[in-house]
């Protein structure tokens, strides 16, 4: 009897652990890795380099802002996804090529995404995601980096 129930607890702590592991995996899956994250200062002191090379960078959320982007409009829209494919089609699949949106915390963001699984799809292989984790106000603007001028 022990015997059976020793069996049956090793199954259960078995089967909890890879119920654990896929859920950790859903919750987990960005199209993008953690590498692909690129940190607002990185970005901007890369922007401030007056010798640098600087990236592509678009902006596929509802309004640029960042110096030197170019305004895409929302990628979650049907406009803004196709003014994205056409942007990509520009471009060398080795570009270095920085997308942002900045409306929101990236877990209701409607346009990373969809921009960034596209990006993968292409078969693009350098390409990052502004992690502006609060909004591009609060992890861009606020701090003091480079803004288009009104």
């Amino acid at each position: 009897m022990k015997k059976y129930l020793l069996l049956i607890f090793v199954f259960l702590v078995v089967g909890a652990i890879f119920a654990f592991n896929n859920l950790t995996k859903q919750n987990s899956k960005e199209p993008w890795s953690e590498k692909q994250l690129l940190n607002p200062a990185d970005l901007a002191k890369i922007l401030q380099d007056p010798n640098g090379s600087k990236p592509i960078l678009l902006s596929i959320g509802f309004g640029g802002g960042i110096i030197g982007s170019i305004e895409l409009g929302p990628a979650s829209e049907k406009t803004g996804m196709e003014n994205f494919k056409k942007e990509l089609a520009k471009y060398k699949k080795d570009a270095n090529i920085v997308i942002y949106c900045g409306c929101c915390p990236f877990e209701h963001c409607p346009n990373v995404r969809p921009a960034f699984q596209l990006l993968n799809d292409m078969g693009f292989v350098n390409h990052k995601l502004l992690n502006l984790s609060t909004n591009l106000k609060t992890d861009w603007i606020n701090k003091g980096y480079p803004i288009n001028k009104q």
